[in-house]
């Protein structure tokens, strides 16, 4: 569980993300949507889809590309958590989409951000 200033961070960075897809026309649904089966942290309406997204927050580039953290699990998690959404929010008929914001916050510098636009594709449980 990260600390305190980690929590900070981790929200600093998904305002920062929630103000670029404002800017990009986007509505946000809701943040920090949690359930049973998963968390996603911030959930918009692009034009007729709903877009789930991953906000990853980095202090450099210098640890790889933050879309590259969103491995298998997570995604798997993801795609579980915005069905759940979906039908809760009697969604179907929406395009379902699953997109990554990186944002870069170097110190004393203006954020970066990195937007994976269907970043992944709904990742469907084993039968």
């Amino acid at each position: 569980m990260p600390g305190k200033s980690g929590r900070v961070l981790g929200e600093r960075g998904e305002r920062v993300a929630e103000e670029f897809l404002r800017k990009l026309g986007c509505k946000i649904l809701r943040r920090n949507w949690h359930s049973r089966l998963g968390e996603i942290d911030l959930i918009a309406r692009d034009g007729d889809e709903i877009v789930f997204v991953e906000v990853k927050l980095r202090s450099s580039g210098d640890w790889g590309d933050p879309q590259e953290a969103v491995r298998a699990g997570k995604r798997r998690s993801i795609c579980l958590a915005a069905s759940e959404f979906a039908d809760r929010n009697r969604l179907h008929g929406h395009t379902l989409r699953f997109d990554v914001v990186a944002v870069i916050l170097p110190d004393g510098g203006a954020p970066e951000i990195r937007h994976y636009k269907d970043a992944f594709p709904i990742v469907r449980p084993a039968s």
